[in-house]
C-alpha cells in the first residue's frame, strides 16, 4: 500500500517524499496549493517529484471533510505522514480563521480518515511553539505546555491531544513530531534565512526582532527528513512506563509517542546572521527591532527521546547547511 504525504508541495512534505521514493516507497502527495506564499515555489516542487515513478499527486484542501471522506474510502494508505497545514506565528495573529479550518478541521478529517480506513500508523507534524511561555532549556517532551503564545501554537497543542483522544478510543497508534526551525534548499519564503538571504543580496536592510537576542535550534531539512521516516518506520505502541498517577505528556498507555526533532544545538541570531553573510559574500544592514507578539525568545530540542527510539542524529551545522540554502537560492533565483 501508499504512504500518504498530506502537504507534498511544502518544503518538509516534499523532501519526505522525494526520501519516501528513494527507499523504493509508493507515495500518494495531497496538497491544495493555497497562496500562503508563492505558489509557483510549491509547483516547482511538486514538478520534481512529478517527474519521479511510484509518485500520485491529488490536490485537495484537508478541512474538506467530504472529499477527505471519498479520499480514503477509495485509497488504501499503509501509512499517513501529515504535514498539511497552516504555518507561521505572526500570520496567526492576523487571520486565526484560517488555522482553525487547517490544523484543526484539516486535522479532524485526517484522523477520521485513518480510523476508518485502519491506517497502521499516523506521523503528523507538531511544533517546538507548543512549549510557548516555557523558559527551562532544553525543551523536553515530558515538559508541561499548556501556555502557548500564539493560535498557531494552541491548535498545534490542540493536534496532539486530538491525536491522543483517538488513540485511546480507537487505538489508532500516532506519533507527533514537534519540528524546532528547519532551514535549507527548497525553503519557506516566510522563513527568516529566505528572507535575510534575499534582502541581503539585494543590499536591502533586514528587520532583526529582538535586537538580534534571539536564540534558535535551526535544524537542516535532510536531517528532519531522516528523523520523520525513521519515526514512521517505528509504529507507536503503549508505553510499559505509563503512570497515571504521575502522568508523562509524551507517553501513554495508549499507542501514543511524542518527539522533539531538532539540531540539539541553538544558535544566537547574530551567529545566524553572520553564517549567512559568510555564504552570501556581503555584509547585512540590520534594523533592530523589538520582539514580536507570539514570538519566543529561544527554542532548544531535547532530543534524548527520538534518539532513544530511533538512532536520530543530526550532523548538518548551521555553516554548511546555510552555504547549501544559498547556493540553491542562487540557481533558483538566479540572484
Amino acid at each position: 500500500m501508499a504512504v500518504l504525504v498530506t502537504g507534498a508541495a511544502g518544503f518538509i512534505g516534499a523532501a519526505v517524499a522525494h526520501r519516501l521514493l528513494d527507499r523504493g516507497e509508493e507515495v500518494v502527495g495531497l496538497d491544495n496549493i493555497s497562496d500562503y506564499y508563492d505558489p509557483k515555489l510549491k509547483l516547482a516542487r511538486l514538478a520534481r517529484l512529478e517527474e519521479r515513478g511510484e509518485f500520485r499527486f491529488i490536490r485537495q484542501d484537508i478541512s474538506a471533510t467530504d472529499e477527505m471522506k471519498k479520499l480514503f474510502a477509495k485509497e488504501r494508505f499503509d501509512t499517513v505522514i501529515h504535514l498539511a497545514a497552516q504555518a507561521g506565528v505572526r500570520y496567526s495573529i492576523e487571520n486565526p480563521g484560517s488555522y482553525a479550518q487547517s490544523n484543526l478541521v484539516g486535522f479532524l478529517n485526517i484522523l477520521e480518515g485513518c480510523r476508518h480506513a485502519s491506517v497502521k500508523h499516523l506521523v503528523y507534524a507538531s511544533s517546538s511553539s507548543v512549549y510557548g511561555a516555557n523558559e527551562k532549556q532544553p525543551f523536553s517532551v515530558s515538559d508541561n505546555v499548556d501556555h502557548p503564545v500564539s493560535f498557531y501554537a494552541a491548535t498545534k497543542k490542540a493536534n496532539e491531544l486530538m491525536a491522543h483522544s483517538y488513540a485511546h478510543l480507537y487505538r489508532l497508534p500516532v506519533t507527533g513530531l514537534r519540528f524546532f526551525t528547519v532551514y535549507g534548499p527548497w525553503g519557506r519564503p516566510d522563513m527568516a534565512l529566505f528572507k535575510f538571504t534575499r534582502n541581503i543580496l539585494a543590499g536591502e536592510a533586514i528587520d532583526v526582532f529582538n535586537h538580534g537576542r534571539h536564540k534558535r535550534d535551526f535544524t537542516y531539512i535532510d536531517d528532519i527528513v531522516e528523523g520523520v521516516v525513521r519515526a514512521a518506520g517505528r509504529i507507536a505502541t503503549p508505553s510499559n512506563l505509563w503512570d497515571p498517577q504521575a502522568p508523562d505528556p509524551a507517553i501513554s498507555s495508549a499507542p501514543y509517542r511524542l518527539y522533539n526533532i531538532g539540531n540539539n544545538r541553538p544558535v544566537g541570531l547574530l551567529d545566524f546572521i553572520a553564517a549567512i553573510e559568510k555564504a552570501v559574500g556581503k555584509k547585512a544592514k540590520m534594523n533592530m527591532l523589538p520582539m514580536q507578539k507570539g514570538d519566543v525568545e529561544a527554542t532548544y530540542a531535547d532530543i534524548d527521546a527520538l534518539r532513544d527510539a530511533v538512532g536520530f542524529s543530526p550532523s548538518t551545522s548551521i555553516e554548511d547547511g546555510i552555504a547549501k540554502f544559498v547556493e540553491w537560492y542562487r540557481g533558483y533565483y538566479k540572484a
